[in-house]
């Protein structure tokens, strides 16, 4: 029997070998039933070689099947483009992600030139890295264009290296392309998901900045209410005594006085203290009744407890906002006001007064630099509707930006310059009482802020 490695057409036996001529001169020279015995023992042995040779090609085949599948499954499971070539540069097998970036079936790829693949400018520069493997020199990284379905180009970092076949030394060619644009977009997926880390870790350390601004400013506010109320306390008792004091020195100036007296109070001036001392009291109990609402809205600030509405002239509470603002800019802008007064309005007063600031504070940081700065504050009121609207002359906020204006933590400001929150922290309070903080452009191309309220019930 014919060894197994080198499977053929089994070898006849000696007998067999002569064909019908060999055997019948075999029988005519005698032997007879054993010569027979012997042709079919041969024939047998035959049969069971050829039989043999046959399960051995049929294993052979489909060993070759497998690898041809498991080789085709390789391949188009790969990202990256695979094309192998004959030594002519002609396409003898692709893969899927090529059918993919080109949108063509692998038949209609197959034969065709690989270089027509490339950019038209680019496959001179093929064509010679071609040349350079046929050399012995592989191709490493070469950057090349692929011409893809409506004339775009997708960018691909391609490697090559001879293709062999058994003994032949080099018989054409392979192809292995990385797409770059894959690739960059992952690269800019990941710096994104780097900046939004980056983002919401600053997010969570103002948060944290937040809180214990709050926790500070609740305790300072505690602390000042004390001093507050006795300086009012004070204040009034003071102005009790000076208008006693006036009376009693005005019924002894009537009667007829020691000259020197006169003399003194002259000197001392005692008649215009007594003109100043009133508004001097006035004045320090204004002043007391700022800081006290001063202190009312940092305990607002940092309280967690609703604020109960109440009705109240929303006309002066922008004009006090208004003042607030004012007296902090470097370069105080020119202010503009169109309100009617009164303009009661029922809401929470001191969320309503915060978004006032804010507004104004807005505007004002808009005109930073600016010569010639104008902020126009507009109030009225439309059916069960009030409007406040607070405008500028600056520079008006940007197209892409505009999306972005009420989103926490967004500022165009320089870092260290603003916190992001003030608009953010105004639209929410507005949708909290009831109603909407947009922006518009204004005629001037500035910005415009327009705050939309309940009036509330009540209120004319």
């Amino acid at each position: 029997m014919a060894d197994q490695g080198h499977r053929g057409t089994p070898t006849p036996p000696p007998l067999l070998a002569g064909g019908i001529d060999g055997i019948a001169g075999a029988l005519g020279e005698g032997g007879g039933e054993e010569l027979w015995i012997e042709v079919i023992q041969q024939m047998d042995a035959v049969y069971s070689e050829l039989v043999e040779s046959q399960t051995a090609l049929e294993e052979q085949h489909r060993e070759l099947g497998e690898a041809h599948d498991f080789i085709g499954s390789v391949l188009d499971a790969m990202t990256d483009v695979v094309i192998a070539c004959d030594a002519e540069g002609h396409i003898l097998r692709t893969n899927r992600a090529l059918v993919r970036i080109l949108g063509e079936s692998e038949e209609a790829l197959l034969g065709r030139e690989v270089e027509a693949l490339f950019a038209p400018g680019e496959r001179k520069d093929v064509h010679a890295a071609m040349n350079e493997v046929r050399a012995g020199t592989l191709v490493d990284q070469r950057e090349w264009h692929l011409q893809m379905p409506g004339g775009a180009l997708g960018l691909i970092s391609t490697n090559i290296a001879p293709r062999r076949e058994g003994s032949v030394r080099s018989c054409g060619f392979v192809f292995v392309g990385r797409p770059l644009g894959e690739l960059q977009r992952a690269y800019r997926e990941l710096d994104e998901a780097h900046s939004t880390l980056k983002r919401t870790q600053e997010q969570l350390l103002m948060s944290e900045k937040m809180a214990a601004l709050g926790r500070l400013v609740a305790g300072v506010a505690h602390e000042l209410n004390n001093p507050i109320s006795f300086v009012f306390g004070n204040m009034y008792a003071l102005k009790r005594y000076g208008e006693a004091i006036a009376r009693y020195l005005e019924a002894t100036g009537r009667a007829p006085s020691d000259p020197e007296l006169e003399a003194l109070r002259t000197q001392l001036r005692i008649d215009r203290i007594l003109e100043d001392i009133g508004p001097l009291v006035d004045g320090t109990l204004e002043g007391a009744e700022r800081v006290r609402d001063i202190v009312q809205d940092l305990r607002r600030f940092s309280s967690n407890q609703e604020e109960t509405p109440e009705t109240f002239n929303l006309t002066r509470l922008v004009r006090t906002a208004a003042e607030w603002v004012a007296k902090a800019q470097r370069a105080r802008p020119d202010f503009h006001f169109e309100l009617p007064d009164p303009l009661d309005v029922t809401s929470r007063k001191g969320q309503l007064h915060q978004i006032a600031v804010n507004l104004i504070q807005n505007a004002c940081d808009a005109l930073e630099g600016r010569e010639a700065g104008e902020v126009r504050v507009t109030a009225w009121r439309e059916g069960a509707l009030v409007y406040l609207e607070v405008a500028d002359n600056g520079p008006g906020i940007a197209p892409a930006n505009r999306d972005k204006i009420f989103e926490p933590f967004f500022t165009t400001k320089p870092i260290g310059s603003g916190t992001g929150l003030g608009l953010y922290v105004s639209y929410n309070m507005a949708a909290k009482l009831g109603g909407s903080l947009a922006y518009a452009e204004n005629a001037s191309g500035g910005a415009s802020f327009i705050l939309a309220l309940p009036a509330g019930e009540g209120t004319p």
